[in-house]
């Protein structure tokens, strides 16, 4: 598995053998004998460079997935062994990462000194894969009254534990230069950062403007808020961002809100789990949060 990973990400049969410590020849057997399993190519090997089948770009989670949980499950028999307490692991968006859980976890550490974490940061349908297949014991996500959840939310406990604003802002030399107000008369065009229409953000800002037409030309889309956040800063444009995520900026002036509270929505921040499926360390971890 982790071969056939390695070669996903360098897509080069020599340098994936070299990362691998093996010779290609060796590491070339590996790949085959994985197929051979299979039973479907998993490599364009007449591309260069080569190239993931669409089977392969399908067995690829799986084998990261495969991998992170056999880690998972070594790191705690391990644990177990040494009695040292197993990993309590959250499935989170980026931004609620690296805005929220790194900052609560710190202050958890205080009530529960023998707490291990193991995050992963991924995109919200990945989250929500891993706790409905066991990989992960929480996730911990966005909300939203306009937005359908991904996942049977009734599977599992629920806990909402705060709310936050979405605001549309923008650099504050770059909005005052521009003059760049959703509010404002005419139809000068403003710059738009957006989300990929996929995402969760995505889908609640397009509910947020709803039928309305600001004058936003599409200059930049990314998936992960602190992206956009970055391009924001930048004065490359307007933006929707949480206001956790910004919340220095906003304090510091270097970030503006553009409209007015009819441009604003609430976030739920919402953590799920399976009870049964918590130890000790677990349910104190969830009656912490």
């Amino acid at each position: 598995m982790m071969d056939f990973i390695c070669l996903s990400r360098t897509l080069n049969f020599t340098r994936a053998a070299q990362e691998r410590n093996i010779t290609q020849s060796a590491f070339s057997r590996r790949i085959k004998s994985l197929e051979n399993w299979v039973g479907v190519p998993l490599i364009k090997r007449a591309s260069y460079p080569v190239q993931l089948s669409e089977a392969g770009q399908q067995f690829l989670p799986v084998a990261r997935n495969a991998v992170a949980e056999l880690t998972d499950m070594r790191q705690t028999l391990r644990a177990q062994e040494r009695g040292v307490a197993a990993f309590q692991r959250f499935a989170v968006l980026h931004t609620i990462s690296v805005n929220y859980l790194s900052r609560r976890i710190a202050q958890i550490e205080a009530q529960i000194p023998s707490l291990r974490v193991r995050v992963y940061s991924d995109h919200l349908r990945t989250c929500c894969q891993l706790l409905s297949d066991g990989s992960c014991d929480f996730l911990l996500y966005y909300s939203h009254r306009d937005v359908q959840p991904v996942f049977d939310e009734a599977q599992f406990a629920r806990k909402d534990i705060g709310t936050e604003r979405l605001i549309p802002v923008a650099e504050t030399a770059a909005a005052r230069r521009h003059g760049w107000a959703l509010d404002a008369p005419g139809d000068t065009p403003i710059p738009y950062l957006g989300y990929d229409p996929s995402s969760f953000l995505g889908s609640v800002v397009d509910q947020t403007i709803g039928q309305r037409t600001p004058p936003l030309v599409l200059r930049y889309m990314d998936a992960l808020a602190e992206a956009i956040k970055r391009r924001t800063l930048a004065g490359s444009g307007v933006s929707w961002l949480p206001e956790s995520a910004i919340a220095e900026e906003l304090a510091a002036g270097q970030i503006v809100p553009i409209g007015g509270p009819s441009w604003e929505t609430t976030l739920t921040l919402s953590l799920f789990c399976s009870l049964d499926r918590l130890d000790k360390t677990g349910h104190a971890v969830w009656n912490a949060l």
